[in-house]
């Protein structure tokens, strides 16, 4: 409730119900959820009986945010409602301002920041009004995210960065401290920016050290350092916490429990584990969790391509995502899209990605829209644009110290030098991505690669990838200036390509040519 009440209390010796108050936070601190919640509404109805409305309100207020938390809406909400009964009947006090603090959250959940913005800027002024650094500093926090959610990203970070310092300079109740860090590296997470989440998830696990396991802060704490973990490649590292918080945090907080199986169930499925990663999802779908992107990349990855569409169209209807929220999924759609051939689907949603990361440069969204941008070239026939966004792309996500998704980008790398003839850059990447995916047990990703150095290798008549592809379109009747256009080459390397199948296959002719690739499968039919 801030400085005031607290000095209060050290002037008297305390009632009954601020026993109750002060056992119901030790309950918390401890993760005794039900002891927690038992001893605030025994405060509440002793705070009524003494006639402190405004001490009343603050017990509704934690009883309402922690049955919330707990996944009891219901009770939640009831208590809320009691807690703006109170508020109502007694002067304006700092008690004023909490329940704004979920009524700003409840508006960003809707989609209405006007309302949140509002209710974020007031959660300011009545807290400078009665000096509660409590109430400003979520004030600030709030308003923050409000802006984010708005697209205003560099300033909404800034007043995050102004609400961690508050945080962890001391100067905050350590209920709201906690809150912060929270806030924080949720955000951090949304916005794909590596950086920032590292420091401030080393910071808040230095904050959580002196905090049980059981509480509510460690579990958020550990979902949010294993969503670390699993971009910089430390997957084994990042499945034990997220299967720490699973347990820490279901019977307080059965949301974090949810991102938790979420998190475990993308490892899974970056390692080939498509049953597992299924299971997952599946729990994670069951403690709230929405499962998307993650189950429309599962679909994808068992092969489901309509499914995988399907999924992801009708996760991005969802009329009340915000931008963040849509970024996710469309980087999904992307690749989705991509497999399936339907560029004009991974074009739209490269567009859109591609809008979201002007907000914040550097980041993975960044990266991940470049990438985007360079597979939509490459799928369009375009190698020769495509391969500079794509070295852009990959150089962001090493940059950002994101081994997987640098040679995921490495791959469509390949394809773009293969198009353009280089075919030894092409087998320098594959190396390199081949190299990080087994490193990581990245097994379907592995296996990838080495299906495409095995079919260069046992190419018919000792021919390259380019060479190949250059017979199978003399084999459709293309001159060599058509192949040199198709192919951005010039007709010169279309001549020395055409001399080279001629030598390896022993013929002398474009018609020979043609039957040697019906008859070695280079082209798919049958030679009559």
């Amino acid at each position: 409730m801030g400085n005031k009440r607290c000095r209060r209390l050290t002037l008297r010796s305390m009632s009954a119900a601020d026993e109750h108050r002060s056992s119901a936070e030790s309950a918390w601190w401890s993760g005794h959820i039900d002891e927690c919640l038992e001893s605030y509404a025994l405060a509440y109805r002793d705070y009524v009986e003494e006639g402190r409305p405004a001490d009343a309100a603050m017990a509704a207020f934690f009883l309402g945010l922690h049955f919330g938390l707990k996944g009891d809406g219901p009770q939640g909400r009831g208590w809320s409602s009691r807690c703006q009964h109170l508020v109502d009947s007694i002067p304006e006090c700092a008690v004023h301002g909490y329940p704004l603090y979920t009524a700003t959250y409840a508006a960003l959940g809707t989609g209405d920041v006007d309302a949140a913005m509002t209710h974020a800027l007031d959660m300011q002024a009545i807290g400078k009004r009665h000096a509660d650094p409590n109430l400003v500093a979520v004030g600030v926090l709030s308003e923050g995210r409000t802006l984010i959610k708005q697209g205003r990203v560099e300033e909404g970070l800034c007043l995050l960065d102004e609400a961690m310092l508050a945080a962890s300079s001391g100067e905050l109740d350590p209920f709201w401290a906690g809150a912060i860090y929270c806030h924080q590296m949720d955000v951090c997470h949304q916005l794909l920016d590596l950086r920032r989440a590292t420091e401030c998830t080393r910071a808040a696990e230095q904050w959580c050290k002196p905090i049980p396991d059981a509480n509510l802060y460690p579990g958020v704490c550990r979902v949010h350092r294993a969503q670390v973990l699993t971009l910089r490649g430390n997957w084994s590292q990042a499945e034990e916490e997220a299967t720490r918080a699973c347990v820490d945090a279901a019977r307080i907080h059965p949301v974090t429990a949810a991102e938790a199986h979420y998190e475990i169930a993308e490892i899974r499925r970056f390692r080939g584990d498509l049953a597992g990663a299924e299971d997952a999802l599946r729990r994670a779908h069951e403690l709230g969790a929405d499962p998307q992107p993650g189950l429309a990349l599962l679909r994808l990855a068992q092969g489901r391509k309509d499914a995988a569409g399907t999924s992801i169209r009708a996760a991005l209807a969802d009329a009340t995502l915000d931008r963040l929220g849509r970024a996710r999924l469309a980087v999904a759609q992307v690749d989705i899209a991509l497999a399936g051939h339907d560029t004009e689907t991974a074009r739209t949603a490269t567009d859109e990605l591609s809008r979201t990361a002007l907000t914040h440069p550097g980041s993975g969204i960044d990266a991940a829209a470049t990438r985007a941008r360079g597979a939509v070239l490459l799928a369009d026939g375009n190698a020769a644009a495509a391969l500079p966004v794509l070295r852009a792309a990959c150089r962001l996500w090493q940059e950002l110290e994101a081994p997987y998704e640098a040679a995921r980008t490495r791959l469509l790398l390949a394809d773009a030098l293969r198009a353009l003839g280089d075919e030894d850059a092409v087998a320098l990447e594959w190396d390199a991505a081949a190299a990080v995916f087994d490193r990581l047990g990245a097994r379907l990703d592995a296996a990838k690669v080495t299906a495409l150095q095995g079919r260069d290798a046992v190419l018919a008549g000792g021919l390259s990838a380019r060479e190949a592809q250059v017979l199978t379109m003399i084999a459709a009747g293309k001159s060599n200036r058509d192949i040199a256009s198709e192919l951005f080459l010039s007709e010169r390397t279309v001549h020395r390509h055409v001399s080279n199948i001629f030598a390896k296959t022993g013929v002398n002719s474009r018609s020979a040519a043609t039957a040697f690739a019906f008859e070695h499968g280079v082209v798919p039919g049958r030679h009559n």
